[in-house]
């Protein structure tokens, strides 16, 4: 079946049935305003059914419908995790002829104000989760290389991270800085590149471990941080070369972090990121501390977008477990 619409001409331009119930369904789903805030909090994050209804304090049936509505109309996209499922906004152009119609709703959305309430309601969720990723380290930094062991080693992909960032052609090599650097295992690759290295962790045990690697190594010319992105060693800092190695996965707002890495780098500096590609291995959570079972890559691209980079550079590498870890290289857009 067919309607039509006029052109700016005069004749009329038949528009299928199909895409009238398209358009139908997304003025729908867009006009509840509890909806937009939905798709507002949507915005940098995901979250799965139970941390939506905390955040609104609303019932789980009320608000699955809700969910159901903007699915419906390919507003928000779900990803399971093991037993849970989380929701994020949909990417751009999944319906080519709602494209423009959907980015101008998600530029409009984002300029609403969240209710206090709601905001209060997000951050406590963030503390949570970024302690619930501090404790499992600080409970388990003794064992913390047996645990890396059972997803990805880093003598396995090693060689295509050093490999990555020696062809990153780096306009200076004066100063770095590592992201959660672990045990110390990247720094050792990394301080004979660099002057100077800024390793920076949320939690001391590990903090330490990294300080022991580092000095057995006799590597002197790292400065040992202990803090999150917000520290105020990071404020003036000008990194020719961000590192962030198996991290996202534990952290509450991995795109939140990829925009602090960005902010740290100098003029022609780089951000480079490893972590696993999405996975179903829900045992990752309680074995492992992962927060987040891995990552499509399309995730990366968006945060890095979102962050004024550009993708330079990708390698895939499958494990022998099943997993696959990402490599990627990302710059200031030009």
């Amino acid at each position: 079946m067919l309607t039509a619409t006029k052109t700016p001409g005069g004749a009329a331009k038949p528009v299928s049935s199909n895409l009238a119930s398209e358009l139908a369904s997304f003025c729908k789903a867009s006009a509840d305003p509890l909806r937009l805030q939905v798709l507002r909090v949507l915005r940098e994050d995901s979250f799965g059914v139970s941390e939506l209804c905390a955040i609104f304090d609303i019932r789980q049936p009320a608000l699955s419908h809700h969910l159901k509505v903007l699915a419906g109309a390919s507003l928000v996209a779900t990803r399971r995790e093991g037993n849970s499922i989380f929701y994020r906004r949909a990417e751009l152009g999944q319906r080519p002829e709602l494209a423009r119609l959907q980015s101008t709703l998600f530029e409009s959305v984002d300029q609403i104000g969240l209710p206090e309430a709601i905001e209060k309601a997000l951050a406590a969720l963030h503390r949570q989760r970024e302690q619930n990723s501090r404790n499992f380290f600080r409970d388990n930094a003794h064992k913390f290389r047996q645990q890396q062991d059972l997803i990805a080693s880093y003598e396995q992909y090693a060689g295509s991270v050093a490999e990555v960032l020696g062809n990153a052609r780096l306009q200076n090599q004066a100063t770095a800085l590592e992201i959660g650097p672990g045990d110390g295992s990247f720094l050792l690759q990394l301080a004979p590149a660099f002057d100077k290295v800024v390793a920076l962790d949320i939690e001391k045990a590990m903090l330490e471990q990294a300080r022991a690697r580092a000095s057995k190594a006799g590597l002197n010319n790292i400065e040992f941080v202990h803090g999150d992105t917000s520290h105020p060693r990071l404020r003036d800092l000008q990194a020719d070369c961000v590192v962030i190695n198996m991290v996202l996965h534990h952290t509450p707002d991995p795109g939140q972090l990829v925009r602090d890495a960005a902010g740290c780098l100098a003029p022609g500096g780089v951000v480079l990121v490893t972590d696993l590609c999405r996975h179903d291995q829900g045992w990752a959570r309680e074995n492992c501390g992962d927060l987040w079972l891995g990552f499509d890559p399309a995730d990366l691209t968006r945060w890095a977008l979102e962050a004024g980079l550009e993708d330079i550079a990708s390698v895939y590498l499958a494990q022998r477990n099943g997993f696959q870890v990402q490599v990627r290289l990302f710059g200031h857009r030009q």
